[in-house]
């Protein structure tokens, strides 16, 4: 008798089991039946249960048949059962195919066929594991048939979130069931199921060198972002042979050369994560060429936010960790600073270790020598010749970078001309791309500079000198700081040689000094990168002492909950966006501090929802962790390094003065009427927040605005109080809350609502401005003092009532 073929096979099974789907048509439409649109008046309920019951009794006979079918039928109702379209009856599928038997090639060929275009899901796994403990049954030489079927098989479960483990085992029972010959590669290894494993299999050819295919084979095996020693020492012996390095070279570049722009696919399909992090550590021991660029590449745009690939933890997490076996601290320094993912974070940390460990230096040591310059001189310029004309990027300060132009002659000049602009399109494209590089890099800088003043950190005058003060980028940030040396205070340029050298706070330094510094600094017009001579200082207070492990000190506050969240992430903490009907109604931000030896959390919660969106949130208490290994353990607040403590207390103090209602025109500046005693949810709060008591963060204003003042053309005008900015102008006297912004007129404390004022004077130094606060007091006591000259109706309505 002539044996059935494939098409044949399959068309038999369905002609032979169409009862499966007339009961299951049968089964559908009662259910349909019973689920009638009428309204609860009209149902029939006893009517409907009975449909439902009948449609589980069809269920339940087919179930029945499937059971007792044998042989021949059986197999054809899992072909049948296999088909698109029926992947919810998996089950039922898993069933028939539990009690099969006598299965062939062919008929496995078959099943494999009509499978090939199902919608694969995750609990697939089970039934496709037995079809290939199946295989096994069959004689060997048949079983080479079957491989076409299966690489199309594993080609079509390869995007399918199947758990690790389970892919490996279902790939190593594969591998059992059909072995290659030596020059053929595992069906899973390199599924053609994404650009860069196509790309690395043609580059293979059909028949590849046995010993790449033993490569090949090894680079499957790592299964974890490191390897082990032995998977190492044996992937150094197999890139040995010739061609074994090209080899690696070509399939590391490919990750690079066959990206698909399409982001609703993985560049590396879920099936070839093993071979690609296998293919990543095999080319950082060959040490190829242009193997930090292509690294890094790989970390940045699979492990961050770009909208334009599929985000791949795995990949980018090999990739971290691979760099951390190189020479060159530059990748690490990048990734510790663009990274945002919180596990891959965590890899960032060890790679940085890892590197550390192997130059004999700590992390943070490698991180400072790791800073890019980005080919500018030690002044921070760089140029390019365009033709005739020439293009200078300059660092001008801690905050600026400027592109300048030069014409032939070398006169100065706003703008190239658009001939030139045309003719070198891609080179200025490539100009204002390094022009953005360096602006990051900038504020990466004055971000660590600023992070440093949690470590009690010393630098041998020589290392000072070269890492910081001759660096393009860092030079520019620590050249507007204030150092010290063996207990003396200086800026660099008055730096004493040879003496170790730390930053300076102003919470280790006597009050006299402070304040001399702070009349320095506005007397020199220095603009430092961040504050530091007027930096806050925070002290435990005697409520904190008897609280013990928490503050209350800036709990109860009602503050913008968007607001808030972007300014923790700007801040670099980690925190939650919470969710009105999700169960996250509060969130607990944690930062680490001092290198990572410590952590804070402050704790918020939910206050107020609009359109199923959390708008508010009520601050609480701030704790801190001790690290203690790899766990964390809460420490009581009087043993907190004090500078551990302030610096983090200074942070939440930012959050609720930047975020609270109480200095948000949106709440605060809709006229005298809003302060009416009205029933208000939060009017209580926000009356005595708006012109309460003054945090440190509006000392410090305060202490500016001493320093200010007198330097101004307003100064006769102006008086400063405990808590206000007093401003006599032509029509009546005002009070601004150096706190929150907001005014109160003479006589009466009636309320002037100011929603914007006019810029302020801009040869008027200013030696901060983090949160905007003490230019909009300045701005709006200019605008007060000459109250007789404001034309703006809406201010003098207000100022002219009774």
């Amino acid at each position: 008798m002539r044996e059935l073929t494939v098409d044949e096979t399959v068309t038999a099974a369905f002609a032979s089991t169409s009862w499966i789907m007339e009961a299951i048509v049968q089964e559908l439409e009662l259910e349909g039946r019973s689920y009638s649109w009428l309204w609860p008046d009209d149902r029939d309920e006893r009517r409907d249960e009975k449909l439902r019951r009948q449609a589980r009794n069809v269920r339940q006979e087919r179930v029945r048949r499937l059971r007792h079918a044998e042989g021949a039928d059986r197999r054809a109702a899992v072909i049948y059962l296999a088909q698109p379209g029926l992947d919810e009856y998996y089950e039922e599928l898993e069933l028939a195919l539990s009690g099969s038997d006598g299965w062939t090639a062919t008929d496995v060929a078959a099943l494999l066929s009509v499978a090939h275009s199902r919608e694969f899901q995750y609990w697939d796994a089970t039934w496709v594991c037995r079809v290939v403990d199946l295989v096994l049954e069959i004689d060997i030489a048949e079983r080479q048939h079957l491989r076409e079927p299966f690489t199309r098989l594993i080609e079509a479960m390869a995007h399918v979130q199947l758990p690790a483990d389970d892919r490996r085992r279902l790939h190593r029972r594969i591998a059992l069931a059909l072995p290659g010959g030596p020059t053929t590669l595992p069906l899973s290894a390199l599924v053609r199921a994404d650009t860069w494993a196509s790309s690395v299999r043609e580059h293979l050819g059909d028949a590849p060198a046995p010993h790449l295919v033993k490569l090949v084979e090894h680079l499957c095996e790592v299964h974890t972002p490191r390897p082990t020693q032995t998977w190492r020492a044996r992937c150094l012996t197999l890139l040995e042979p010739a061609g074994a390095r090209e080899f690696v070279r070509f399939a590391l570049t490919a990750f690079v050369r066959e990206v698909s722009d399409d982001g609703n696919r993985r560049m590396v399909s879920e099936a070839n994560t093993d071979v690609a992090r296998g293919t990543i550590w095999a080319a950082t021991l060959a040490r190829v060429d242009d193997l930090a660029a292509t690294l890094t590449w790989l970390a940045v745009h699979l492990g961050g936010d770009r909208a334009r690939f599929t985000q791949d933890a795995v990949i980018a997490g090999a990739a971290i960790n691979a760099l951390g076996e190189g020479e060159d601290p530059q990748p690490l320094w990048r990734l510790q600073t663009s990274i945002k993912h919180r596990a891959l974070r965590k890899q960032v940390d060890t790679a940085l270790a890892t590197a550390a460990g192997h130059a004999g230096i700590t992390p943070a040591q490698l991180l400072e020598r790791g800073v890019p310059a980005h080919g500018l001189a030690t002044d921070g310029t760089r140029s390019w010749r365009l033709g005739d004309h020439t293009v200078v990027l300059t660092v001008q300060d801690a905050v600026t970078v400027r592109l300048g132009f030069t014409a032939a002659d070398g006169t100065a000049i706003r703008a190239l001309p658009a001939a030139v602009k045309e003719t070198h399109a891609e080179e200025l494209k490539a100009i204002k791309a390094v022009q953005k590089e360096v602006r990051q890099t900038l504020a990466a800088e004055r971000a660590r500079l600023e992070g440093l003043f949690t470590v009690d950190r010393t630098w041998s005058h020589e290392d000072w000198t070269r890492h910081y003060l001759n660096h393009p980028i860092t030079g520019v940030v620590a050249r507007g700081l204030i150092w010290e040396a063996d207990g003396t205070a200086f800026l660099p340029g008055d730096a004493p040689p040879g003496a170790e050298v730390r930053l300076w706070h102003p919470a280790r330094a006597a009050l006299t000094e402070v304040a001399a510094w702070r009349e320095a600094v506005t007397e020199r017009r220095l603009r430092q990168p961040y504050k530091q001579a007027f930096r806050e200082v925070y002290l435990l207070t005697p409520a904190e002492e008897s609280t013990g492990v928490y503050s209350h000190r800036f709990a109860a506050h009602i503050v913008d909950h968007p607001r808030l969240y972007a300014l923790l992430k700007e801040r670099g903490w980690q925190t939650l966006w919470l969710r009105a009907f999700h169960g996250e109604q509060e969130a607990v931000a944690k930062k680490e501090l001092a290198e990572g030896a410590w952590r804070v959390r402050f704790r918020y919660e939910t206050a107020a929802v609009a359109d199923h969106e959390v708008t508010l949130a009520a601050t609480d208490q701030v704790r801190f962790d001790r690290r203690d290994g790899r766990a964390w353990r809460e420490t009581p607040l009087a043993r907190v390094p004090p500078l551990v403590f302030s610096e983090a207390m200074r942070d939440v103090d930012l959050f609720i003065a930047v975020t609270s209602i109480a200095a948000d025109p949106d709440w605060i500046d809709r006229g005298e009427e809003h302060f009416g005693g009205g029933e208000e949810r939060f009017g209580g709060y926000v009356r005595e927040a708006a012109f309460g008591a003054l945090p440190p963060s509006a000392e410090v204003r305060r202490d500016a605005l001493a320093r200010i003042l007198p330097r101004t053309r307003i100064a006769d005008r102006c008086t400063l109080t405990d808590r206000y900015l007093v401003v006599r102008g032509d029509l009546r006297t005002y009070r601004i809350h150096l706190g929150s912004g907001n005014i109160l007129m003479s006589p009466g404390d009636v309320y002037l609502c100011i929603v914007t004022a006019r810029k302020r004077d801009a040869k008027l130094f200013l030696p901060f401005e983090e949160d905007g606060r003490l230019a909009l007091i300045l701005s709006k006591a200019f605008l007060l003092a000459h109250d007789s000259k404001i034309t703006d109706e809406t201010i003098l309505q207000q100022i002219r009532r009774s």
